[in-house]
């Protein structure tokens, strides 16, 4: 049989009608987390790529080849889809059919665009400023057209910023989701809603049929798995989990300048039999498969090292087996 091609993937779960769980990251490594712990689908932010592998803010710094490199390792290190922050397409719509181009190539499933004037800014920032609605239909289309040349099952996503950003307001993002849902986008991603009661507006100016996701960060309190399903939204809320990481290792970090290696100590005991502690990164990168593929083309001379050398990690039975073994 044929293997399910990934975009085939990511708009069967879109459409299995319930609120498709995903994290967001900027790194192969949170790739791999998400799929070790059972997401079905991981999204590669253009925020946490600028900030993690660059250290840049999300202020349109980012370029194209930056992003399109980043997203084939992040393609190249998990079997899950991969869903792409595109942001505004590096470009007008003629440099949003090569963005779409290089995206299909490096191995993403789908991709979004944002309809903020470029140079953009984070959709959390105050300052965005927006395209006109006949220039990011323009770019919509050309990057449908595009996926339709190559892969027509390819996701396209449209989001808009119009309801934070200058001259806008939930009339504005209204009006641009019932614009770019006409040019034939298969998800409308509307950014920055305030309230439940501006999610229901949205979803009914849609109506039920079309593919719903929007960012509900700012609306307190928090919403609920069970309101999404509710509100009709295909997504969940979009989790960084960048910043869970950030705020552990920061908070280890000041306790280590405090109280030195006894810090370190309790950590190492507390997480010996982690999943991911001690060498636990060795298991997710695939030390053992590695073993595999020596086993299978080595000869077994070669494979002597194993027995003839010492290491807190041994790679044959990997940090979950040794942990099980002790």
């Amino acid at each position: 049989m044929t293997p399910e091609k990934k975009s085939t993937r990511l708009r069967r779960l879109l459409n299995a009608g319930e609120p498709l769980k995903y994290i967001l990251g900027g790194t192969a490594h949170h790739a791999q987390l998400a799929q070790m712990t059972g997401f079905p689908i991981f999204g590669v932010s253009g925020s946490h790529t600028a900030s993690q592998i660059f250290g840049l803010p999300d202020a349109g710094l980012l370029t194209q080849t930056e992003l399109v490199e980043n997203v084939q390792r992040v393609c190249n290190a998990v079997d899950i889809p991969v869903l792409v922050d595109a942001e505004t397409g590096f470009g007008n719509a003629v440099n949003v059919r090569r963005t779409t181009q290089l995206l299909l190539k490096a191995g993403a499933a789908g991709l979004f665009i944002e309809d903020q004037v470029s140079p953009k800014r984070c959709g959390f920032v105050k300052g965005k400023e927006l395209i006109s609605i006949a220039e990011a239909c323009g770019k919509y289309r050309a990057a449908l057209a595009t996926r339709d040349e190559t892969d027509p099952d390819f996701v396209v996503m449209a989001r808009t910023d119009a309801r934070g950003a200058v001259g806008g307001g939930l009339d504005e993002a209204i009006r641009r989701s019932v614009a770019y849902r006409d040019a034939g986008v298969d998800v409308i991603y509307v950014e920055a809603l305030q309230s439940r009661e501006e999610i229901r507006a949205v979803r009914d100016a849609l109506g039920p049929k079309t593919l719903f996701r929007a960012t509900t960060q700012a609306i307190r309190p928090p919403v609920t798995d069970e309101e999404l399903r509710e509100l009709g939204l295909c997504m969940m809320q979009s989790v960084h989990v960048s910043r869970i990481g950030m705020v552990a290792m920061y908070d280890f970090l000041v306790d280590y300048m405090q109280r030195g290696s006894a810090s370190f100590n309790e950590f190492f005991l507390k997480t010996e039999k982690h999943p991911l502690g001690l060498f636990g990164i060795f298991d997710l990168t695939g030390f053992p498969k590695v073993v595999e593929w020596e086993q299978k083309y080595l000869p077994p001379e070669q494979l002597a090292k194993y027995e003839h050398s010492i290491g807190v990690y041994d790679p044959r039975v990997g940090h979950q087996g040794a942990a099980k073994g002790s």
